[in-house]
C-alpha cells in the first residue's frame, strides 16, 4: 500500500482550517491510519480544532490497548470529543468550535472507516467511483427526504451546514463501516473544498488518468478545485493498495 496526502487554503479563504494526517507505519495497535478533518468555528477556531482533534485522536491511538480498530477508533473519537469541549470551555474564543472527522485504517485487505460529518471517503474500483461515508449535513437529509434531486446538492446555499461534528456536543455518534478491498483499488478521502468544487465523476476522471501515480492525482484534484472556484479549503489523501 502507498499514500500521498495534502492539503490547500483554497482561493477563497484567508486560513486553512483542515488538517490531515497519514501513517503507513502503524501508530499504537494499528498498522496504519489516516484522517482528514475540516474545523469549523470563528476567527482561527476552526484551525485548532482541526488540529487538536487529529493531534488528541493520534495521541490516545498510540497508547491504547484495544487491538480491535472499531473498538479503538471509537474509543479515541469519544475521548478526543471529551477533550475538545474541556479545550473550548477553557478559551473564550475557542467557544463553539468543532471539525468534521473522517479516519480510516486497513488491516488484512479490510478497510475500517469511522465519520463525522461531510468529509468523505470514496473507493474507486475498476475505473468506478463510490461514496462509502454518508454525509451528516442538511442538505443530505433533503436529499434522503426527497426534497432535492442528488445533482443539485452540491450547488444548494446551505450545503455547508453540518448535523455533526466533534465539539457539538457531549454525545458524538459517527457512522461506521467496513469493506474488503481488492488489489489496484484506490481509496480517497477529502474535505468539502474538493467535492462542493468537482463532482464525482470529474473526481474518478482524474484519479484514472494519473492511475499508478496517486501524488500527481491529488496534486491535480486540488489544482481542478481551484480552477472550479477555490471556494474553500482542499483536503485529499489517497491509498492505493
Amino acid at each position: 500500500m502507498k499514500s500521498f496526502s495534502i492539503t490547500d487554503t483554497g482561493i477563497a479563504r484567508l486560513v486553512n482550517q483542515d488538517y490531515v494526517y497519514a501513517n503507513e507505519d502503524g501508530i499504537g495497535e494499528l498498522p496504519n491510519l489516516f484522517i482528514v478533518a475540516d474545523g469549523v468555528g470563528g476567527h482561527n477556531a476552526g484551525d485548532y480544532a482541526s488540529r487538536f482533534c487529529v493531534e488528541t485522536f493520534t495521541e490516545i491511538i498510540e497508547r491504547t490497548e484495544v487491538s480491535q480498530p472499531v473498538g479503538a477508533i471509537s474509543q479515541g473519537i469519544l475521548l478526543t470529543n471529551e477533550r475538545l469541549l474541556k479545550e473550548a470551555d477553557s478559551k473564550p474564543e475557542l467557544k463553539g468550535m468543532g471539525t468534521t472527522f473522517v479516519v480510516a485504517t486497513v488491516i488484512n485487505n479490510n478497510l475500517y472507516v469511522a465519520n463525522i460529518g461531510d468529509s468523505r471517503l470514496y473507493l474507486i474500483r475498476n475505473k468506478n467511483i463510490k461514496q462509502i461515508t454518508e454525509d451528516h449535513s442538511f442538505v443530505e437529509e433533503m436529499v434522503r427526504n426527497g426534497e432535492i434531486e442528488r445533482d443539485k446538492a452540491r450547488f444548494h446555499p446551505n450545503k455547508n451546514i453540518i448535523t455533526r461534528a466533534l465539539g457539538a456536543g457531549e454525545s458524538v455518534i459517527p457512522d461506521y463501516f467496513e469493506v474488503e478491498l481488492s488489489p489496484e483499488d484506490v481509496v480517497l478521502m477529502c474535505s468539502d473544498g474538493l467535492s462542493n468544487m468537482m463532482d464525482d465523476m470529474d473526481i474518478l476522471s482524474v484519479v484514472n488518468r494519473y492511475n499508478e501515480d496517486i501524488e500527481s492525482a491529488c496534486l491535480e484534484l486540488v489544482n481542478k478545485a481551484n480552477e472550479n472556484g477555490g471556494k474553500d479549503n482542499i483536503s485529499v489523501v489517497m491509498l492505493k493498495l
